[in-house]
């Protein structure tokens, strides 16, 4: 059965869904790319692993999420997604590169089509992924969001407040 929970982050509310215990989407209000609230099945208890992991990472606990994921999308799309998930804490990467390290090197534009539709926010760390000259590109999630995490992951970075 497919449930939805609002977590409360520096970022504002988290939309947590899940399906049959794996963690399916975490969505930003007002994110790019959103589906209908209605295909988030009914909201429900969460999980206290996932809310427990996202405060542990707002408070600078946890580096890396240890959950049951399942994101939907195209093959291409969860391979994409799943070379989000080896980017370091604290580090960022290119599309370009991103586009190497799957072996497609050409595919430079369908990789940041894939990381844009990245349906697990946060989660799997598409904030990361910056254009080849480093500048800071597209964020479903908004620029402000993505300039947030990347401040945030950063060490010695101050208490930070985005809401």
């Amino acid at each position: 059965m497919r449930t939805w929970t609002e977590v409360s982050s520096p970022l504002g509310p988290l939309t947590c869904v899940v399906d049959d215990g794996f963690l399916i989407r975490v969505a930003m209000k007002d994110q790019a790319h959103l589906p209908e609230l209605s295909t988030f099945g009914v909201q429900g208890e969460l999980d206290p692993q996932i809310e427990q992991q996202l405060a542990q990472y707002f408070a600078r606990d946890r580096r890396v999420f240890a959950l049951p994921i399942a994101p939907l999308g195209t093959d291409f799309q969860r391979e994409v997604w799943s070379s989000l998930e080896e980017i370091p804490y604290g580090e960022t990467t290119t599309y370009g590169a991103i586009a190497e390290k799957i072996g497609r090197p050409r595919a430079v534009r369908a990789v940041g089509l894939a990381v844009g539709r990245n349906p697990l926010s946060v989660i799997v760390p598409c904030h990361r992924v910056l254009g080849a000259n480093g500048s800071l590109t597209g964020y479903s999630g908004g620029l402000d969001r993505k300039r947030w995490l990347l401040d945030f992951e950063q060490p010695g970075s101050l208490e930070l407040s985005l809401v």
